[in-house]
This record gives structure tokens, C-alpha cells and sequence, in this order.
């Protein structure tokens, strides 16, 4: 490290290096443009299909149904730029983080400037409460304690020193002060290693950048069949058009009714469906207090096979409380705030430890030592608000204890108390080995249930002169403060739910085994005392690192870019991963998962941007909640897949049949856009509203291959629309035959279709035997039901749009058949559902 005057850099030379290496930030990423993005969004498949059929119905001269599906489009453009704008940010949040303000030596002269500015080999000045701006390595440190639990995951604050070296050219990580990390106590001076990208914040950027973002199997899915089944519906149109001609010379015709056919088989309602479910599956969720960052994530979170969760601030609070108190033999648990008073004996021991601490405190253990002298001693003689601090001898690396000096208005002597590592305080009270060893055992019991524990001394002390160093002070053991960062109060039944749907659990952390495994067992996770250390993962090749993912649910001492390395090992394992956490370390890894799940109130904004969800509230079981939904989508989803199946097939029965027989017409472009743009589109909001099936959280996930256009969706799909196709045919030949118009029988088949396609709506919104959906309320199918009876009643009963439908009203004896061919829907489409459970079995 290259020498650095006591002035510090000039401005002259700051300038220069500022030139010369860059701003203190991370690069911004290569963000497209607006219009870029829009042109990236526009070019999908799925929306140039859609686009195309705008074009078909303008060409038919259809301006308001062509205006009408052109309006799905950019509803559906304008709500995948925003997610995929949104998207772009995390960099950006980064980059905030990584630029805070700092106060460096410039010219000799102690100024404040803005952390962009920074350069290598500034002087910095460190505080309590000091974002570190850059990377430093110490030069002086007072009492300097830092909070690495954003890089590293470890929610106790590390004490720096100012070491040189460790080994020969490895710089102590003690020594350093990492860009991003937050000052809880002390002051520094440090000297500017790396800056921007070059930091370790900056390290995390540039893993964030390299991980690209992917597609869903069910979008990858979906614009395959939609792609396919377009270039064959094309192609069976162009060849009915010429079939037509050729066969009736009637090319004009020809070209409608190809055109009538393509209408017919483009599945445009596909990407609208799927655009509709994972829009509404997002606000749902975000009713829940869970915001979606993409979409399509809702939907895949159904087959989450593998939770990955962060400890820090993820299952714990990431607030260090004090939970047991011990001395001479006493102890007692403290567990919430209506536990019982505490006992006499054991106030001095808090007592105590509040007077060795901080006033304002930074330090989480301090700010729990605070808390708890609060609640429990708020009220009696033993909380000293009224006396006068004189000294105080900080932690060092040499001594792992603190001592405060303390004046009492009433006497003349002053107290003394001090706080620190056991070990260092029975060293400071002068103890024997038979003194110290019932100590050291409720030391070793505590820590093995995943307590951190300071021992607390006091000593009096005559007025004048303070001596040099602590260990001149005759301190008396007082007792041991036990502090744990507490599990969240709804992890244990969220986890269990998890459990019970099928879904793994694991526990990544930064944290030693002892706390790891002690907080796996309160949260309820498979803890049967194996671990796996971040130095075992290290020694670990990919194969044997797999061997051991079996049967390991708790990972410890982890680094960031270990739980990234675990993440992707869980991918290679055919797994579907979702990941938690709110540091900055979480980042990469939950943009590497299939579903990253950031915690919102206590979380980054480097995780909260790089997750598809944020749990808004930090409420761990509001995930289990979006598990439910994803689930619910998907199963959803697929009734409504076999929905549009099932109303297409007689559609395209209806446009080829007659060219086969030699008949008319019987749809028109009109009548198939009455259908697409009413009740299709309709009916996927009666579909994604209906609640989960009773089973379906008390199963295993979705395999991760298993397909939205499965057997069971087709077979439903073909079953229901063959014998809809039949029963409209037999319609319009009664029709035909007892009125002698083509005009009459049309109307009474697209009647019988129409009101069919409700009934098949109602039966399809539950796929069990009975229909459980008859004692369930679904105010959009209530609507949909009311609109389409309107409207259908206007096509009919109003001469003019009956000429446009090219109908004759029927008669009321055809009315009255086409009511009972709508039953005989009815019970088709119940004997199918029971078939097609039969055969999926």
C-alpha cells in the first residue's frame, strides 16, 4: 500500500486520480433505451401474433373488433415494458449503496464530499454510524466495531484492528473496513484500497451482471404451441380459401371463409390468458403484502421443489435480543415481555451490563442490553439515568472487554462495569480454575443453544486518577447476559407448511454451526446435528457437493458467492429453487434462483431489486401464501387451457364441415369474434378467480418438466369440444330442416354455442367428481353470465344486429330444443370430467 501524507491527497491530485480510475460507483449497466426496450418487447412472438390478427379483422373491414383486440395489445406491451424496465434497476440500487457520502483529508483539512468521489489513497475518516464508502485498510482504530451482516450474512459486529499483515503480503481482513458495510461503534481512520467496481460491493455487481434472467417453462411452453398451431392454422386456412374457390368458383367466399378458419384456429387467446392470470395472480398477491417483480414467477412458484433461506434478517429478526440471564447458580429465561419479573437476584446482572454500554448505542447487543434494562428494570433503584459517565476503556484485540466509569450524584467512590468475552472478564476479575469452571460450563451450554454470551463485571474505585489500563481495577463477577437474534415468531408454521406441500427446506447462512444449527431447530427445519461449513464447500468438487445436497439441510460459515455456487448446485439437480434474503450478499443468489424472495422492511434495495418477489411486511408466511397462489395459478391455468381448447374444436368443425357437405356458411367472422373478444378473454378471469382445490397444498410440487399442455388438458379439451361440436351440429340440422332457412338454423346453433360455452365454463371452474364449485360464489362468472344473456338477447331480439349476424330469430318450439340441447351439454360435459378423472388416475 503506497504511503500517504498526514494532509492527505491534494485536490489537484485527487482530481487527476479521479480522471484517471473512475468514479466511486458501479458502472451503470448497458441499459437500452425506451425505445429499445419497446422494440425488444414488440418483437416477441406472441405479440406479433396478436398484432396479425388485428391486421385480419381490419382487412374484414372490422374496425372497432381490430380496435378492440389491438387495445389487448398494448395493455399487455405496456405491462411487460414496465416489469421489464423494473427489472434493469437492481445495478442502480447498487450503485446508491455503494455511494454514500464520506469525510476525508483534503489539503490537510477534514472535508465532506460525495462518495463518487472518492479515489485510492484517500485519506477517510470513520464515525458511529458511518456507511463505509470504499474500500479501506485501517491505519487507526478506536473501539471500532463494524457491521458485515450485507456482505457476509453475520449479524454480530466485527472489532477491527490495525494489523499490518497475517501472512506475507495477505492483508488482515480485521484491518479492513469493506465498502458498503455499516460503523456501530468507535471511530477509524483508513486509507482507500479500491473504489466502484473494483470493492467488494462492486464484486457483487459484477456477479449480478453476468447472471442472465430466464424465461418460465410455461412461457417457453406457450409461445411453442402458439408458434405452431399458428403456422398451422394458417396453413389449413390458405388451403380451405383455395379448396373453396376451386371447388365453387366462389373465390371471394373462398377467402372469407379462410380467413373465418384462421380466425377460428389462431390461438390468440393464449398470451392474453397467460398475460391475464400472472397480472391478476400479481395483484392478489400484492393484496397479500407480496410485491411481484416478474410476473411470470407467480406462476412458477408452484413448482418450487427447494427453499433455500437465509438466516440473517430471513428466519431471524436480525435484532439481537437478550433471552437468559445467570448468576451464582440462578438463571432465567426471558422470552417476551409478559414473562414473569424478573428475579431479584439477577438485577445486578443487568444492571450492570446496561451501565457498560453505550447510551446510544449502534451495537445490536448494546441496543438489546438497552431494550431488556427497559422492560425489566424500568421502575426500580437499578437503571442510573442520573449518573455522569468519567472514563471508559474500550475493546481491543489485546483485551476482548469494555469498562465504563461512573460517577453517582450520592457518593463519592465511582462504579466501574465492564462487559466483554467470559473468558476476558474472569481474566479481569482474577479468578481460579475452580472459580472459573462453572462458569465455562454455562458458557458452553448456552452457546450450544445458539446464545451468544457476555460475561459482566463491576469494580468501585476511590475518586482521582483513573489507572492506565482495566486490569488495575479489582472487578467481582457479577453474571452472564445470553443474547440470540430471536426466530420470527410465523417461521416454525410456515416452515411446516412447506413441509407439508412437499417443498425442502435449507438454511444457508454466514453464521457459526453451534447458532446455525440451534436456529434450525427452533424454526422447525430437519437439524440432526450435519452441517456443511463454508471450508467443507470450498474442499468439495460439483459431484461430491451434489452427494452431500441429499441429505444436508443446514449450511453455515457460507460466502456469498458460496450461496450462489449452492444455489446453482440445486438448478443442476433438476431442482426448482426459491430463494430468501435481504442483504446485499443474497443478491446474486436470489437473481441465480428461479424465484428470488426478498424480505421488504428489513431488506436491501440490491435484494429487493434483484428478487422476482418481495414479501413486503418481512412476514415469512406471507410465502407460503405466495406458494399457494403460484399453485392456484398454474391449476388454474390449465382449466383454462382446456377451456379454449374445448370451444374451438366446434368452431372449426363448423368452418370446415360446410365445405365437406356443400352447405353455407355457418359462422362468420363476426360470429367468431363475438366469442373470442366476449367470452374467451372473460372467461380466463372466471378461471384465475376461483380458489385452490381442497388437496392441493397437501401434495408434492408440480414436476419441474411437467407440461401446461399435458395429456389430461388435451384430452379434457378434446372430450368436451368434440361433443359440443356435435351437439351444436345436430342443432343447426334440426334447424335446418324444420324451418327450411339457413338463416334460422344458424341463429339457434351459434344460441345452443353460446349458452354451451357458459355451461362449460360453470363445470369446467372444478375438475373433482362433484362439483364443489355450485356452494362457491364467482362474481365474474355472475357477470359474465349476465352480459352475455344481454347481449345474446340484443343479437336476436334486435332486428338490425340480427342482419348483421346474417340470423332469423327462431321460433319458440326451436328455442325450447335449443334449451334442451344446452342440457345435454350440461351432462356431457360432467360424464366427461368423470371419465377423464378416470383415465388420469
Amino acid at each position: 500500500m503506497e504511503t500517504v501524507p498526514a494532509r492527505g491527497l491534494t485536490s489537484i491530485e485527487a482530481r487527476q486520480r479521479l480522471s484517471q480510475q473512475g468514479p466511486n460507483e458501479l458502472p451503470a449497466t448497458a441499459q437500452r433505451g425506451a425505445w429499445g426496450l419497446l422494440r425488444d418487447v414488440v418483437l416477441e412472438p406472441m405479440f406479433l401474433l396478436l398484432v396479425a390478427c388485428g391486421a385480419i379483422y381490419l382487412a374484414l373491414g372490422d374496425r372497432h373488433e381490430a380496435l378492440m383486440l389491438l387495445g389487448f395489445v398494448l395493455v399487455v406491451i405496456g405491462i411487460t415494458y414496465v416489469q421489464k424496465r423494473r427489472s434493469e434497476q437492481s445495478l442502480e440500487a447498487l450503485r446508491d449503496l455503494s455511494s454514500p457520502r464520506a469525510l476525508v483529508i483534503r489539503d490537510g483539512q477534514a472535508v465532506r464530499i460525495a462518495g463518487r468521489e472518492l479515489v485510492v489513497g484517500d485519506t477517510v475518516l470513520l464515525a458511529e454510524g458511518d456507511r463505509v464508502p470504499a474500500d479501506l485498510q485501517l491505519i487507526e482504530a478506536s473501539n471500532l466495531t463494524i457491521d458485515e451482516s450485507l456482505l457476509t450474512g453475520e449479524s454480530v459486529p466485527v472489532l477491527k484492528q490495525t494489523n499490518e499483515v497475517v501472512a506475507a503480503g495477505d492483508p488482515d481482513p480485521r484491518s479492513q473496513a469493506l465498502s458498503g458495510t455499516l460503523v456501530t461503534q468507535g471511530i477509524g481512520k483508513g486509507i482507500v484500497l479500491a473504489t466502484g467496481a473494483r470493492s467488494a460491493l462492486g464484486r457483487i455487481g459484477s456477479s449480478l451482471k453476468s447472471i442472465a434472467t430466464e424465461t418460465t417453462p410455461v412461457q417457453r411452453e406457450t409461445q411453442r404451441i402458439v408458434t405452431w398451431v399458428a403456422a398451422s392454422g394458417l396453413s389449413l386456412a390458405a388451403v380451405l380459401a383455395l379448396a373453396w374457390g376451386m371447388s365453387r368458383g366462389d373465390w371471394l367466399h373462398g377467402l372469407l371463409a379462410g380467413l373465418t378458419l384462421a380466425m377460428a384456429i389462431l390461438p390468440e387467446e393464449l398470451p392474453v390468458v397467460l398475460t391475464i392470470f400472472l397480472g391478476l395472480g400479481a395483484w392478489r398477491l400484492a393484496r397479500e403484502k407480496v410485491l411481484t417483480r416478474s410476473m411470470p414467477a407467480v406462476e412458477l412458484l408452484g413448482a418450487t421443489t427447494v427453499l433455500c433461506v437465509d438466516k440473517t434478517g430471513t428466519l431471524t429478526m436480525n435484532r439481537m435480543a437478550v433471552r437468559k440471564l445467570w448468576s451464582a447458580g440462578r438463571q432465567q429465561y426471558l422470552g417476551t415481555t409478559d414473562a414473569p419479573d424478573l428475579q431479584e437476584a439477577l438485577h445486578p446482572v443487568l444492571e450492570y451490563a446496561v451501565l457498560a454500554s453505550h447510551r446510544r448505542a449502534f451495537d445490536p447487543m448494546e441496543s438489546a442490553i438497552a431494550e431488556a434494562g427497559q422492560c425489566r428494570l424500568s421502575g426500580t433503584e437499578h437503571l442510573h439515568v442520573d449518573w455522569d459517565l468519567i472514563d471508559d476503556y474500550p475493546l481491543s484485540p489485546q483485551m476482548l472487554a469494555m469498562s465504563r466509569v461512573w460517577q453517582s450524584p450520592d457518593q463519592q467512590d465511582r462504579l466501574v462495569a465492564a462487559k466483554g468475552a467470559p473468558e476476558a472478564i474472569m481474566d479481569l476479575c482474577h479468578l481460579d480454575p475452580s472459580q472459573q469452571e462453572p462458569i465455562s460450563q454455562q458458557v458452553e451450554a448456552m452457546a450450544a443453544e445458539g446464545l451468544r454470551v457476555l460475561a459482566v463485571a463491576r469494580a468501585f474505585f476511590p475518586s482521582g486518577e483513573l489507572p492506565s489500563g482495566q486490569h488495575d481495577f479489582e472487578f467481582e463477577f457479577v453474571g452472564l447476559v445470553a443474547l440470540e437474534d430471536p426466530v420470527r415468531p410465523d417461521v416454525p408454521a410456515a416452515i411446516a407448511e412447506c413441509r407439508s406441500a412437499g417443498i425442502r427446506v435449507v438454511m444457508i447462512t454466514g453464521d457459526h454451526p453451534h447458532t446455525a444449527l440451534a436456529i434450525a431447530r427452533q424454526a422447525g427445519l430437519v437439524a440432526d446435528g450435519r452441517a456443511v461449513t463454508g471450508p467443507e464447500l470450498d474442499r468439495l468438487d460439483d459431484a461430491a457437493l451434489a452427494a452431500r445436497l441429499a441429505d444436508t439441510h443446514v449450511f453455515c460459515r457460507v460466502q456469498p458467492e458460496q450461496k450462489l455456487r449452492l444455489v446453482q448446485a440445486f438448478r443442476k439437480r433438476g431442482d426448482v429453487v426459491a430463494m430468501t434474503g435481504d442483504g446485499v450478499n443474497d443478491a446474486p443468489a436470489l437473481k441465480a434462483a428461479h424465484i428470488g424472495v426478498a424480505m421488504g422492511a428489513r431488506g436491501t434495495d440490491v435484494a429487493r431489486e434483484a428478487a422476482a418477489l418481495v414479501l413486503l411486511g418481512d412476514d415469512f408466511a406471507s410465502l407460503v401464501t405466495a406458494v399457494r397462489y403460484g399453485r392456484r395459478v398454474f391449476a388454474n391455468l390449465r382449466k383454462a387451457i382446456a377451456f379454449v381448447l374445448a370451444v374451438h374444436l366446434p368452431i372449426i368443425g363448423l368452418s370446415i364441415v360446410p365445405l365437406i357437405l356443400g352447405w353455407p356458411m355457418v359462422l362468420m367472422p363476426v360470429h367468431i369474434l363475438f366469442l373470442q373478444l366476449i367470452i374467451d378473454p372473460a372467461c380466463s378471469i372466471v378461471f384465475e378467480a376461483e380458489p385452490l382445490e381442497a388437496e392441493a397444498m397437501r401434495v408434492p410440487p408440480r414436476r419441474p418438466d411437467a407440461r401446461l399442455f399435458d395429456k389430461q388438458v388435451l384430452l379434457r379439451g378434446a372430450l368436451q369440444g368434440g361433443g359440443l361440436f356435435g351437439i351444436v351440429l345436430m342443432a343447426y340440422l334440426l334447424a335446418r330442416s324444420a324451418s327450411g332457412s339457413d338463416e334460422t338454423a344458424r341463429a339457434l346453433a351459434f344460441t345452443v354455442l353460446v349458452v354451451s360455452n357458459l355451461v362449460l365454463i360453470h363445470v369446467n371452474r372444478t375438475w373433482t367428481t362433484r362439483s364443489e364449485s355450485a356452494r362457491t360464489w364467482n362474481a365474474a362468472f355472475g357477470w359474465i353470465v349476465l352480459g352475455t344473456c344481454v347481449l345474446l338477447a340484443l343479437v336476436l331480439g334486435v332486428p338490425a344486429i340480427s342482419d348483421l349476424f346474417l340470423f332469423a330469430t327462431p321460433s319458440t318450439a326451436l328455442l325450447l330444443s335449443g334449451a334442451a340441447f344446452c342440457l345435454g351439454a350440461l351432462v356431457w360435459f360432467e360424464s366427461t370430467k368423470r371419465l377423464a378423472n378416470r383415465w388420469s388416475i
